[in-house]
This record gives structure tokens, C-alpha cells and sequence, in this order.
């Protein structure tokens, strides 16, 4: 502009010069400060990704071990309800059956509270359709759990637990065999020393019992096809985005595995429903157990799906 060298030094000292970092810097959409040749300064990319207020990322997931210790918490109190309850209505002549199935009727009030309560979760958005797709997962739901909940009724608990670790085997055979879908050479080397375990654990136990053993293979059967048809339903295309989160999976699955489980407590205790009725008036440990054992073990498998 003409100026001479005198204010042209001037003004480099108050930040005009070519050789001086400028008093207003460029920044990009994101807020960050460009340099001289436009480009993100690397103090503000190295600390792009860092969490703010001084605290560092940790390695461990923490929110993966709270689910993991509420699904364990959870199946250990369900576990003892259910015990409970099943003595307390007779043991190994009671009434097994209406147990398991009221226990997945109180999973379902529990469910529709969730629906029907403001803000606590959004209704599915299925179809009649969907409905029926999702009938074969609910039934070996069902199946399951009823067949689990006469292992312990027939035996100890811990041989009912015992039994239900060789599920991996069932749900790898059937995959490989029935669904034609392969298993890896790694997996097929584990399951021996899984049915292992189970082998020896069992000839140790003092409190064996067939029907607890063949009840708990049939449940450790309907929960391998459980899982298998569930890979095939969620394939379905849009009924991930119809039924919204998984917790409404879990949710649906139980109310209609409850109503499955209606006819045949009808065909099995239907006689006797006025006896156990009449019971559970007289023997508060019986509902109590049941309402408890239904909450922990709805509780306990939503965590399991999180």
C-alpha cells in the first residue's frame, strides 16, 4: 500500500505480517483452527477423539458386565424361587406344569406393564403376520422352559444345571445336520470335553434321577431349535425395524409362549388347576415363589438378550 518500511515493521509486531501467526485464525464446520495452508491444526485432530474433561477411554466394557452380572444374579434367585415353589406345591407329584406356566404369565403382565406404562418402552409394530412367523420360536420357548421347570422338579437343581450345560451339543448337531448350516472344526473339538463334564458331573451326583435327565435333554432340545428358527425369523426382512428393540422380542416371545403353554397345562393339570388353586391359598410360599420366580426369570433372559 506504500507504506513505508518503518510502519510495515510496526505492524508486523501487532500481527499483520506475513511472517506472524495471524490475531483471527480460520476455523473449519467443525470448530477447528486451519493453518496457513488450510488444513486442521494436529493439536485439535490428536484431540478430536479424546473424551472431554481430562478422562481416558477404558479397555473394559462396562455396560457388557452389568448385563452379564444381572443375568447371573437373576438366574440365581430364579433358580431358588423356582425350587421353592415347586415344593411347596408338592414336589415331584405337584404341579409342575402350572408352575411354568404362570410364571411365563407373570413375565407377560410384567411385559404389557412396560408397554402400557408412559415412557417406559415403545409398542412393536407388527403384523398378524409377524405374529404367526414368530409362533415357532415361542413354542420351543415354551417347551423349554416347561421341560426345564420339571428337570427341577424331579431331581436336585444343580443335576437339572448340570444337564442344560450340554445345550451347546444339541444346538451344534442340529445346526450341522437338521439347518445345514456348518459348524466349525473348533467347536466340534470343545464339544467333547463339554458332554464330558456333563458325563462326570452326573455319575457324581447324588440326587440323579431319569425323568429329571430325559426332562432336561428335551428341554436342552426345543432350546436349540429355539435357536436356530430365531436366526431364520430375525432374516425376515423389516421385522427388526417392526418389532424395535430386542427387549420387545423377548417381550412377545413370552406372551405368546405363555398362551401355548395354556392348552397343554389344561391337558396335563387341567383336573387338578382347583386343587392348586385351593393350595396356594392356604400355602403363601407357593405364590410368593411363583410370582418371584416369574420376575427373576423374565428378568434374567431379557438381560441375556441385551
Amino acid at each position: 500500500f506504500g507504506l513505508n518500511g518503518q510502519t510495515t515493521s510496526v505492524m508486523k509486531k501487532v500481527g499483520f505480517g506475513a511472517g506472524s501467526k495471524p490475531m483471527v485464525q480460520a476455523i473449519d464446520v467443525q470448530g477447528n483452527r486451519l493453518g496457513s495452508n488450510m488444513q486442521p491444526l494436529k493439536s485439535a485432530v490428536a484431540n478430536e477423539d479424546a473424551p472431554r474433561g481430562g478422562a481416558t477411554k477404558s479397555p473394559v466394557d462396562i455396560g457388557l458386565l452389568l448385563y452379564f452380572g444381572l443375568w447371573y444374579l437373576g438366574n440365581y434367585y430364579y433358580n431358588i424361587t423356582n425350587k421353592l415353589a415347586l415344593n411347596a406345591a408338592g414336589g415331584k407329584v405337584g404341579f409342575p406344569m402350572t408352575i411354568s406356566s404362570l410364571q411365563l404369565g407373570v413375565g407377560s403382565i410384567y411385559a404389557l406393564f412396560l408397554w402400557l406404562a408412559p415412557d417406559a418402552r415403545s409398542r412393536p409394530k407388527i403384523s398378524m403376520d409377524d405374529i404367526v412367523k414368530m409362533l415357532p420360536v415361542a413354542l420351543c420357548f415354551m417347551g423349554a422352559h416347561s421341560a426345564s421347570v420339571f428337570a427341577m422338579g424331579m431331581g436336585a437343581v444343580s443335576f437339572a444345571q448340570i444337564v442344560k450345560a450340554s445345550e451347546p451339543a444339541f444346538a451344534a448337531v442340529l445346526s450341522q445336520f437338521v439347518y445345514g448350516k456348518k459348524v466349525s472344526t473348533a467347536k466340534w473339538l470343545c464339544l467333547p470335553i463339554v458332554i464330558g463334564g456333563v458325563i462326570l458331573a452326573s455319575v457324581k451326583e447324588l440326587d440323579f434321577a431319569w425323568s429329571a435327565l430325559i426332562a432336561a435333554c428335551i428341554a436342552n432340545m426345543f432350546a436349540a431349535v429355539r435357536g436356530n428358527e430365531n436366526k431364520k425369523l430375525m432374516e425376515t426382512p423389516g421385522l427388526k425395524d417392526r418389532i424395535g428393540t430386542v427387549g420387545n422380542q423377548f417381550a412377545i416371545t413370552t406372551v405368546l409362549g405363555f398362551i401355548l403353554s395354556l392348552p397343554v397345562l389344561f391337558l396335563r393339570e387341567g383336573s387338578r388347576f382347583g386343587e392348586f388353586v385351593q393350595l396356594a391359598k392356604t400355602t403363601p410360599a407357593i405364590w410368593m415363589n411363583l410370582v418371584a420366580s416369574g420376575l427373576w426369570f423374565y428378568g434374567y433372559n431379557e438381560c441375556a438378550t441385551m
